[in-house]
């Protein structure tokens, strides 16, 4: 498809005779299409477009479009105008997907340019091969217009050159001027790259929107408002008026979100029409999401125009324009200064245009249908079914659930129906979403319910479908041209579908998931995750959906039944297969909380789930093992030699082509990711050049190698095939062939290795967001532990990582068959991980039945299958036997209530007996209570009894247990073998006992034992007892193997169902004990033998029922399934921890007490405690002798156990504190005489999802070859008996460091313990060594250290990477010897103070200003000779400071004549001058390091700063040879430390985008100024009602620095009853500015100026300043000429006739000597004469800016003399000036009204105003009973105005509202508004026509009304040339006034007016009346002499007679007049004709 959009063209030359109707018309390939015809236009807008069908025929070189316009005749051939060709090549080539054609020259048929171009974009998209259910003309459309807006993402996730990106421009614009989609990059699988990954957790965000004006609005006479709504705060603009508004106000939108749900968010911009009370008042409106903007340069959209759209009607083009600034402000961000351009009132809006995404959008119907659902979990109450059971009805406890889904997507919510009672239901219906497509949401959101007749309906699960996942744009390939010009694609074939899609799905499951299944009455904890907030726990079922998109297609219904054949066709896309899940369990540690037995549940889908109803009893679960003290720390699972095994079958799809291409892109991703940590690391590392190309080369030819080898699956054949799936695999294979081909390209072309690093991140994560797969239908494997039948932690396992597949090795999942090493989590543990439940180590193998035979090769070990079964008794009469069973049987299950037998058990297919039946306790029963511990506590009670008042005596049983239960003696408690006795018995004072140890107690009867004991004793009591213990420890480190004497293996407990233990006690009523009997795979099935085992043990069907009852009850007929390892290798580890940096504080001193725990498996050992450390150095290794490890060494070589290492504070009192984790992989050497050395590498450490330091540690495994330790390498050496020393070799090599330390002072300290800190001192540490400041004796006086320099020797490592951080501490010296430390900093790197001591570096330590401080005497005369004023004052009207201000920033037109006049501009820095990159952050001299102390209260706060060290560093390399001196020192000849007293100048200028404070969106800014104890309020001079204020403001103030350094800058916001609010505020360090060698206290101008704006304000002259600097570096003074014309300095000779070269000579300037002082000073690096603009921040949001000031300082030291004049800034004050506007006459005005004799007439007068000064609204009378549309009024409109020339705007000041305190200030262009009105007294005006005349830019009139017309408002031709009314001062002729009609401009009528604009004292001199009103002078208006025909008919009816009634009806009247005498006349005749004629008859006479 080739689409050419129509946009405009410019400049059409007229006919001779009329206007042309240009119409363009398109060639291509012989085929002509035509645009419509634009009326009488020289400069038509068509924007339409016009598409060509390629047929299948691609573009070729060759492929060209003609353009031809003609002026339209209606009859007759149409008039050639002019004609281009465009050539398609760059099309054609691929290189885009799209071409602008801009300004393109018309040329005539001589082939000679007419002076007319023509915009054109076109959009080609390559012939499309057949895609299943998307092949249509509407997917093709779709498509093209994806692919713009996908180019655009796609150029903006280049690294390269994205200078197209700016031609495209727009949301959701394709470059094609097309309207795409907005949310292109949501839709597109490749979305655009955040700089920063978005953190997970709320942030500060500020979104602030700049309304700036509205163009081409549509209507009459309307009253435009704009109202911005985001994240459901709404603001609106000020109401204007006409169809070109200006606005500009800014909105401020302050958020606490996640960054991902912020950027979801919609921005909506809605213009409406305040004057219609219709609801069709909203004229257009702009949507885009916050993301949109977040994603552009700066994170902002700066003045650009928006498309406004009408939202009901996608086609009905543009409804005007409004320009617009928006920008997003996160945490840390900047938000950039918007630059206003100087010719931007005739920018071109089309250029700078974004479309929004519903313009000119299709509609499009997203067809959801959803057929079924599985495995919905019970969610009612089974309360009705258990009563329905007793009165015999069915037990349906598992359909429990009345299921319906609910669809979600784009604010649309629709649901199917309600399924009742069933768990698996179908609703067999198809949903229909009608929406705009592309859309602006990015998910589909599919919620179940469950649906509950009274209450509210519970969520089952919720799941979202991902439009980025499941649709494309097309944008994703880059095809970047190579040499040749032709695409790298180009050897793909060009016949091959694109990969852009619209969103399709299935049909497919997918998979829910929440909350843990089991159904409980109580309110659900875990709820938040079926609503899908967080991962969900469990499996909660499934859902079979199909998605097809239909663009175009509208339906009414919203939801409909599916028909029978689309349900059919959904009947292949449930073919299940079996699939089996074997999962060993190899270790479980690092256990905390030991508590009750604990086991592991392993489930897939509900298969596996315990407490699940609805699938066959499976083996899923280990059985339950008493966890085992590791000795240390951590407890951990006993399983030895035997490792539980869980297996399970399940059915599932076969989805394996999806899943082996993920495996197969993860493989290559992962090989990729681990080459470039590689490739980073060597870059850290700083390896040669040659090693690092080697290692580069390696990474690329990998993935050229990877890329080329690894093919994904074919997809031909597949029964379950979907749409999805080959739009999917397509885009795949494209991508993984540019990513090939981009890096044969980088092989063969790439100069530079680190240069590249960008690039091959990219193609890493362009194979990761391939490799996910929408369609995975197969749920995740779930591992729960379960502590008793308590589900405690979980964790979540995606199938494909451990599914086994044939295709290819690669396509296996990573995992499969593998050990690896998962981390269990809490649900929703609102710890974040504080604490891990659990450390497993599992072997998982997932594969498809038939495939069973292939688990053999990963199996390890020897698979032992147990059948069990329980023999029970009960004690009845004190004896045991089988009578007393209530409900269980003899032999039963686990349970007890499923009766088994032995003889009845049969051994599965492939499995035969191994043995007789056994007994065999469980395991957890014969832990004893001292395993794993070296000390222990053995412990009895001692017991009496007495009757009351007796005396006390033994009781019955004198020794007991804590439970009372009978015990052995102290004398018969023996020590156990390997133990020794530490000391005798006796008894435990530590308790709530009397000084005897004895405890009372009362005993009530049915109770033989009292229930609660008491420390004193009473007469009651009858019975007490004493605590007796005694301790022992451990002899021998070597393992005692000891048989466990199992006695007859029967476990009690007290009752049926309670806990079971091993030792048998009075109270006890029943036990059991388990046998089992052994099963062996046979030989020729193997290991896969296991997967046989479902269901296969046989029970006993003769008892009724129990089959039934079995079915319901897991473990019935389960086997139990060991995996026996017969050898065991014996490994060594050795974990070397040497240090920690950056550690959080725990203590309230700042500080942490750290030790490590390091854990491997079921071992564990402790570093040593370093106290009061924040970066501690252990320097210890930790040696792990004789680990057992079970399993093929290689096994362990290739996925090692990590070392896990927690930091812990140690605390005295109270438990130790968290400080985080980092885990370690350790190096595995199967042979320890393998040299390989691990290296110590900075591990992260985290706590809580933060981070909280980094560790460096190495860990190596060494697999023991021998009994003894001959093998292994020497053990290291010693620091004590039991700490090792990290060895030689892997310690880092260190070197003799030099550090010297500048310590200045100390700033700013908070008081400690609510005492001042008054006499500190300074602790610096770094490696090992410690130096210590004097002390400062007050440091209120002077707070700098008396000796600033200290020099420290240290032995540093070599390698910056391991160079420990320099640790600086605080110490007050307080009374009684108390020295308590009050701050501490760490600065981590010490890079950026490393340097060559042998480099002369003389100028870091002191600049110019500060060594003339030092040298020059306290009383200075400055020879003021030549500040002489300059006798020319007349420029001080046109020329200012804010003139100079404004050409700086290049606004020129508000500078006036100043850059002609030759002066200089100064540099206006966008940031605070602190930023500024060249002047290092004025820390040249010395550095500020923020103190801090104290344990952060909230974990998301950053620490608190409580003072500041100013200092630095410089550390150098010391020779190790002693006969070497040392270098010289760094730090020398510093300036005095001592205070000095200073001038400062604050300047003011003005504030930008500040916060708004007030509810009317504004605020009444004024500034407050405080330095030290001084503070300036500024109150009186608040600017009311703006955010961008002007201020204008000079202050002075005294002060001392050191001690009045920080000037604190504040902005607040004006209240008259309520107290000031604080805006925001900036601190200016002035110490820094005073010792910087940059100059920082005063700017340089560019020239010497005496007098003037620009005369010289410093101190010095440039002279003095350029000597002191000559002085400072230590080189020759300057030497200058006597006349100034040469100077020499610094080896340079300069002239200043060179230097002035291009300057103009003003009088301002200074003499010629100092001239060329500042001109070489100015090449010096100095700090030029500027403003500054900083950011202001507030304590409320500190992270977000307020706003922007700009300012600068000036700082004079008071003994330097007296600066210069103060700098006037005040604001300018605006002119007064007069428009008179003299309305003439009017024609061709319409005639709108209809006169009671029906002639066309209007009644005219014309109205008049300047925008913005509504109020002064003046009309002219009225001429009445226009005829012809003419009218004449001799009328003046006079305008008072006050007008800014310098700025060219208007000040219009005005209250809001009649209760505003302050009028508001406005600075709005000067216009004029004349509008044509039909005046109707007994009815509104009717509106005719408007015209609006810009003053600055006014349209030359027309001097006769023939040659007025519309052109002249849109034209600017040869004749039409802008001019400003200001200049020119009068001008009379025609204008046009239009309206709108049918939403176009009809020509209403023509105004003949004189325009005259005059200052306040020429309007003295030459007066004139408003009207025809005295002073009617100037010109003087006579009376219009209008026609008689001209009156108000009823105030005047014999006017009416004469001129309506005589008019119109004179010729009836004579008629009349003559006819009726004749009619009286025949009517007499008639009358008396009969009498007359029978007189005659008769003649009586």
């Amino acid at each position: 498809m080739l689409r050419v959009v129509v946009e405009s063209a410019k400049g059409i030359p007229k006919k001779t005779i009329g206007v042309p109707d240009p119409i363009a018309g398109i060639i291509f390939r012989g085929e002509k299409k035509k645009t419509k015809a634009i009326d009488k236009e020289l400069n038509p807008v068509w924007n339409e477009i016009i598409e060509f069908d390629l047929k299948g025929s691609p573009l070729d070189s060759s492929s060209f479009i003609e353009v031809v316009v003609k002026d339209y005749e209606t009859i007759g051939k149409d008039k050639f105008i002019g004609s281009v060709k465009i050539s398609l090549k760059e099309l054609a080539a691929g290189q885009t997907r799209s071409l602008a054609s801009k300004n393109t020259p018309l040329i005539n048929e001589k082939k000679q340019e007419i002076g007319a171009t023509i915009n054109l974009t076109i959009a080609y998209e390559p012939p499309a091969s057949t895609v299943p259910n998307l092949n249509d003309q509407n997917t093709g459309e779709a498509n093209t217009k994806d692919t713009g807006a996908a180019e655009e993402e796609k150029a903006a996730d280049s690294d390269e050159d994205a200078g197209d990106v700016a031609d495209s421009g727009a949301p959701g614009v394709s470059p094609t001027g097309q309207p795409g989609k907005k949310d292109s990059k949501k839709v597109v699988r490749t979305t655009r790259k955040r700089q920063k990954a978005l953190a997970n957790k709320p942030q500060d965000f500020q979104i602030r929107i700049r309304v700036i004006e509205g163009r081409q609005l549509p209507g009459n006479n309307i009253k435009p408002v704009a109202k911005v709504s985001v994240c459901g705060q709404t603001h609106r603009t000020r109401i204007r008026r006409g169809n070109n508004p200006f606005f500009d106000e800014i909105f401020s939108y302050n958020v606490n979100m996640l960054p991902s749900e912020l950027f979801d968010e919609s921005i909506m911009i809605r213009v409406y029409n305040a004057s219609s009370l219709r609801a069709d008042s909203l004229m257009g409106e702009f949507k885009l999401d916050v993301g949109y903007v977040y994603d552009e340069t700066g994170h902002a959209i700066m003045r650009k125009w928006l498309l406004l759209g009408d939202p009901d009607d996608a086609v009905s083009g543009a409804r005007g324009y409004l320009k617009v600034s928006m920008f997003i402000v996160g945490t840390g961000d900047e938000p950039p200064v918007e630059k206003r351009e100087a010719n931007e009132e005739q920018d071109d809006i089309e250029s700078n245009l974004l479309l929004p995404a519903g313009v000119a959008l299709r509609w499009a119907t997203l067809s959801l249908k959803i057929y079924r659902a599985e495995d919905m979990p019970q969610m009612d109450d089974a309360f009705a079914q258990t009563v329905k059971h007793i009165f015999g009805g069915t037990d349906d406890k598992k359909n429990l659930v009345d299921p319906f889904v609910e669809v979600n997507f784009a604010g649309k919510k629709v649901c199917t129906k309600i399924i009742e009672k069933n768990a698996n239901p179908e609703w067999n219906q198809l949903i229909h979403l009608q929406v705009k497509f592309p859309s602006m949401c990015e998910r589909i959101k599919l919620t179940a319910f469950d649906w509950d007749r009274l209450s509210k309906n519970d969520v089952i699960g919720t799941t979202y479908l991902n439009l980025t996942k499941i649709a494309s744009s097309g944008g994703e390939i880059e095809e970047t041209p190579s040499e040749n010009g032709l695409p790298s694609s180009f050897n793909v074939d060009t016949t091959e579908a694109e990969v852009g899609f619209l969103p399709a799905f299935g049909p497919c499951y997918i998979n829910l998931y929440g909350s843990p299944r089991e159904f409980t009455g109580l309110p659900d904890p875990y709820e938040d995750l079926n609503y899908g907030k967080g991962e969900g726990v469990a499996y909660r079922g499934r859902v079979l959906i199909e998605l097809s998109t239909q663009l175009n297609d509208k339906t009414d219904k919203k939801v409909e039944d599916l028909s029978n054949d689309n349900i059919l066709v959904a009947q292949k896309y449930q073919r299940r297969r079996k699939y089996s899940l074997c999962a060993v369990f190899h270790s479980a540690c690092m256990l905390q909380e030991p508590g009750e037995p604990i086991q592991f549940e392993v489930s897939i889908g509900n298969y596996g789930n315990k407490l699940d109803s609805t699938c066959k009893p499976l083996a899923s679960t280990t059985q339950y093992s008493c966890a085992v003290f590791d000795g240390n720390h951590y407890y951990y699972l006993p399983w030895a030699d035997s490792k539980p095994v869980v297996i399970l079958t399940s059915f599932w799809e076969d989805i394996s082509h999806r899943l082996d291409s993920v495996n197969i892109i993860l493989y290559i991703s992962d090989r990729l990711q681990s080459n470039i940590i590689s490739l980073k690391t060597a870059i850290l590392a700083k390896v040669s050049d040659a090693r690092l190309a080697e290692i580069w080369l390696k990474l690329v030819t990998q993935v050229i190698d990877d890329l080329s080898s690894y093919q994904l699956p074919d997809m031909e054949g597949k029964p379950n095939l979907t749409a999805l799936d080959i739009q999917i695999k397509n885009l795949r294979d494209k991508t993984m062939t540019s990513v090939k081909e981009a890096a044969i390209r980088m092989r063969e072309e790439a100069v530079d290795v680190r240069a590249t690093m960008p690039d091959i991140e990219d193609w890493l994560d362009r194979l990761q967001q391939i490799s996910e797969e929408p369609q995975n239908s197969m749920p995740d494997v779930i591992i729960w532990m379960l502590r008793g039948e308590k589900r405690v932690a979980y964790a979540r396992i995606p199938a494909n990582q451990v599914l086994y597949t044939t295709h290819s090795e690669q396509a296996i999942g990573k995992y499969c068959g593998r050990t690896q090493t998962i981390f269990m989590q809490y649900p929703m543990d609102k710890n974040k991980g504080l604490k891990i439940p659990v450390q497993l180590r599992v072997n998982m193998w997932l594969g498809l039945s038939a495939h069973e035979k292939k688990f053999n090769t990963f199996a390890e070990g020897t698979f032992s299958v147990y059948a069990e079964m329980y023999e029970n008794q009960a004690q009845v009469f004190g004896k045991w036997g089988s009578t007393g069973l209530v409900s269980r049987h003899k032999f039963s299950d686990v349970t007890g209530k499923v009766k088994l037998k032995q003889e009845r058990f049969m051994p599965p297919r492939s499995w035969d007996w191994e043995g007789d039946w056994f007994i065999d306790p469980e395991r957890g029963l014969l832990t004893e209570a001292d395993a794993g511990h070296s000390e222990f506590t053995d412990e009895v009670y001692q017991n009496e009894t007495r009757f009351p008042g007796g005396e006390w005596k033994s009781a019955a049983e004198p020794y007991t247990d804590v439970n009372g239960e009978k015990a052995q003696s102290p004398e018969e408690i023996e020590c156990p073998t390997g133990w020794i006795w530490e000391d005798g018995w006796n008894f435990d004072s530590n308790r709530a006992v009397d000084e005897k140890g004895w405890e009372y107690g009362v005993t009530i009867p049915p109770d033989d034992k009292p229930r609660s004991w008491v420390a004193a004793e009473k007469m009651y009591h009858i019975h007490r007892r004493k605590r007796l213990v005694r301790s022992r420890r451990k002899t021998s480190e070597a393992p005692t193997i000891e048989k466990k004497d199992i006695g007859d293996g029967w476990e009690y407990s007290s009752l049926i169902g309670w806990k079971f233990h091993r030792k048998e006690r009075s109270s006890d009523t029943f036990r059991r004990r388990r046998w089992r009997r052994k099963m062996a795979p046979s030989e020729r099935v193997g290991a896969s033998a296991i997967f046989n085992l479902e269901g296969a043990l046989g029970i006993d069907d003769d008892e009724k029922g129990s089959k039934k009852d079995s079915a319901k009850l897991f473990g019935a007929n389960t086997p139990t399934v060991f995996c026996r390892f017969d050898k065991s290798f014996s490994y060594h580890l050795r974990v070397y921890v040497y240090q920690a940096r950056n550690l959080l504080p725990m203590d309230k001193d700042s500080f942490s007490d750290p030790y490590v725990h390091v854990s491997f498996l079921h071992a564990s050992k402790t570093t040593e405690i370093i106290k009061s450390c924040l970066n501690p150095t252990w320097d210890q290794t930790l040696i792990f002798n004789d680990i057992e490890i079970y399993g093929d060494p290689q096994t362990i070589a290739y996925n090692p156990p990590n070392v896990v290492l927690e930091i812990y504070d140690s605390d005295q009192m109270g438990k130790d504190e968290a400080m985080g984790r980092c885990t370690c992989p350790p190096v595995v050497k199967l042979n320890p005489a393998n040299p390989l050395i691990p290296k110590l590498f900075w591990f992260p450490i985290s706590l809580k999802g933060r981070s909280a330091g980094e560790m460096l540690v190495a860990a190596e495994l060494l697999l023991k070859e021998k009994a003894n330790d001959a093998n292994l390498p020497l053990v290291p050496p010693r620091r004590s008996e039991n700490l090792y020393m990290v060895p030689q070799g892997i310690r880092p090599v260190v070197q003799l460091t030099a550090i010297e330390i500048l310590a200045w002072g100390l700033r700013n300290m908070k008081a400690y313990q609510l005492a001042a800190v008054s006499s500190p001192s300074l602790v610096v540490e770094c490696g090992g060594q410690i130096i210590q400041t004097a002390t400062i004796k007050n440091i209120k006086k002077n707070p700098n250290f008396p000796g600033s320099v200290l020099f420290l020797k240290v032995l540093l490592p070599k390698d910056e990477m391991y160079t420990p951080p320099i640790v600086v501490k605080v110490i007050d010296h307080r009374p009684f010897g108390r020295k308590p430390v009050v701050g501490q900093c760490t600065i981590n790197s010490l890079e950026e103070f490393r340097c060559d001591p042998y480099i002369d570096t003389t100028e870091v330590a002191m600049s110019a200003k500060v060594a003339m401080m030092a040298a020059a005497p306290r009383d200075v005369v400055i020879d003021m000779g030549d500040r002489i004023p300059s006798p020319s004052k007349q420029e001080e009207d046109t020329v200012d400071w804010w003139s100079k201000f404004y050409a700086s920033i290049n606004e020129l037109e508000k500078c006036g004549p100043y850059l002609q006049k030759g002066y200089d501009t100064l540099t206006v820095y966008n940031t605070e001058l602190e930023a500024v990159p060249e002047f290092r952050g004025l820390t040249d001299f010395c550095n500020t390091f923020k103190l801090q102390r104290g344990k952060l209260e909230d974990e998301e706060e950053d620490p608190s700063v409580v003072g500041e060290f100013k200092g630095s560093f410089r550390v150098y390399p010391l020779s190790d040879d002693p006969n070497i001196s040392d270098p010289p020192r760094q730090f020398r000849e510093l300036p005095e430390s001592c205070p000095q007293e200073c001038l400062v100048r604050i300047h003011i200028i003005r504030c930008l985008d500040l916060q708004p404070k007030d509810n009317n969106g504004m605020c009444d800014p004024y500034i407050k100024i405080s330095l030290g104890r001084k503070t300036i309020d500024d109150r009186d001079h608040y600017k009311p009602n703006t955010l961008n204020p002007d201020f204008g403001r000079v202050f002075e103030l005294n002060c001392y620095i050191p001690q009045d350094k920080d000037l604190k800058i504040s902005v607040y916001d004006y209240d008259l009853l309520s107290s000031d609010e604080k805006v925001g505020e900036t601190v200016i360090d002035l110490e820094n500015r005073l010792l910087s060698r940059f100059g920082s206290h005063c700017g340089i101008p560019k020239s010497y100026c005496v007098s003037g704006v620009n005369q010289w304000r410093d101190q010095l002259k440039p002279s003095q300043i350029l000597q002191n600097l000559a002085r400072m570096r230590g080189i020759l003074a300057p030497q200058i000429s006597d006349d100034g014309s040469f100077l020499a300095f610094g080896g340079r000779e300069y002239r200043l006739d060179e230097l002035e070269a291009n300057k103009s000579i003003h009088p301002h300037l200074g003499p010629p000597k100092e001239r060329i002082c500042l001109h070489v000073l100015r090449r010096q690096g100095l700090v030029p004469e500027h403003v500054e603009t900083r950011t202001l921040y507030s304590s409320y949001q500190p992270t977000l800016s307020q706003g922007k000031i700009q300012m600068w300082v000036e700082i004079f030291p008071k003994n330097l003399g007296i600066p210069g004049p103060l700098c006037d800034i005040t604001p300018r004050r605006p002119k007064q000036y007069f428009l008179r506007a003299v309305v003439w006459n009017t024609t061709e005005v319409i005639l709108d009204e209809t006169s009671i004799t029906g002639e066309n007439m209007s009644d005219i007068y014309v109205k008049g105003w300047m925008p913005g000064m509504e109020e002064d609204k003046q009309k002219t009378d009225v001429h009445y009973r226009s005829l012809d549309g003419d009218g004449n009024f001799n009328w003046r409109f006079v305008f008072g105005f006050d007008y800014l020339p310098a700025e060219q705007l208007c000040l219009v000041s005005r209250k809001e509202h009649f209760w505003s305190l302050d009028k508001t200030e406005f600075r709005i262009p000067p216009k004029l508004t004349i509008q044509i009105w039909d005046n109707d007294k007994f009815s509104l005006d009717d509106y005719l026509g408007t015209v609006e005349l810009d003053l600055l830019h006014l349209i030359p009139p027309a001097k006769t009304p023939e040659k007025c017309s519309l052109s002249m408002l849109t034209q600017t031709g040869k004749n039409l040339t802008p001019s400003s009314l200001f200049s020119q001062k009068s001008v009379r002729g025609w204008w046009p006034c239009a309206m709108e009609e049918n939403g176009k401009k009809v020509l209403a009528g023509k105004v003949e007016m004189t325009l005259e604009v005059v200052e306040e004292k020429e309007a003295d001199e030459r007066p004139a009346g408003k009207g025809r009103d005295e002073p009617n002078m100037n010109p003087k208006l006579e009376s219009p002499n209008r026609p008689d025909t001209s009156f108000l008919w009823f105030t005047n009816p014999c006017k009416t007679m004469k001129f309506i009634v005589w008019r119109k009806y004179k010729w009836l009247f004579i008629g009349l007049i003559i006819l009726i005498p004749v009619i009286l006349f025949i009517g007499i005749l008639l009358y008396s004709f009969p009498n007359y004629l029978s007189m005659k008859l008769v003649k009586p006479f």
